[in-house]
């Protein structure tokens, strides 16, 4: 791709690193913003700027927060015995669309997976054992992708906490094996968080 500038080479190179942006889409996105109002493209980057250099992480939880404690943890409506786990903050999202969890999250930040090189000590797993261990929590929901790495990470979770005797469930699988859990409709997810089944049963169904 042959570029009369420098500067929109390097500006479109950068932009088509983000996931899902080839560099054709990355040079519509450049040149869009050049026929804008340059106070608008200063606004764009500040904000940026600013959340790459101000957000937060939620002590509690992992998710992404402008305090030290998220909206969700520090909300005293929420169910604190009840947390649902998940892989990241995409998911937290989608099970929020659903309004029918009340209760609160555990970002793991990823899964399990050997062949990419993360195991259990890249992941948020020893907050949440921990979190067991305090006697706080009365039930703790798997809700991973329905993936084999999904599978794996929700077992070995399983097993760490056996000993402490919680109530531990997964969402219902109205979610398609294979399926990532964002992308799933509100509807169905709704459902499956709803229609949750013990997760030894789970296990007996594989």
């Amino acid at each position: 791709m042959d570029f009369s500038s420098k500067l929109l080479e390097n500006a479109v190179n950068e932009v088509s690193q983000l996931p899902g942006i080839g560099k054709r889409t990355a040079l519509r996105l450049m040149l869009h913003l050049l026929r804008q109002p340059e106070n608008q493209t200063k606004q764009l980057s500040e904000s940026l700027l600013k959340m790459r250099e101000e957000i937060n992480f939620c002590s509690n939880c992992h998710n992404i927060s402008d305090s030290k404690l998220c909206e969700i943890c520090s909300n005293p409506n929420r169910v604190e015995e009840i947390v649902c786990v998940v892989e990241d903050i995409r998911d937290v999202m989608a099970i929020e669309n659903t309004s029918q969890y009340k209760g609160q999250y555990h970002v793991l930040g990823g899964k399990i997976s050997p062949m990419d090189g993360i195991g259990p000590g890249e992941l948020n797993i020893n907050s949440l054992v921990e979190k067991v261990k305090n006697g706080k929590i009365k039930e703790l929901i798997f809700a991973l992708s329905s993936t084999m790495e999904g599978d794996t990470t929700n077992f070995y979770i399983f097993k760490q906490i056996e000993p402490y005797k919680i109530t531990t469930t997964t969402i219902a699988r109205g979610i398609s094996v294979g399926d990532e859990l964002e992308y799933a409709d509100e509807v169905t997810l709704g459902r499956s968080i709803v229609n949750r089944i013990p997760f030894e049963t789970s296990l007996k169904n594989q």
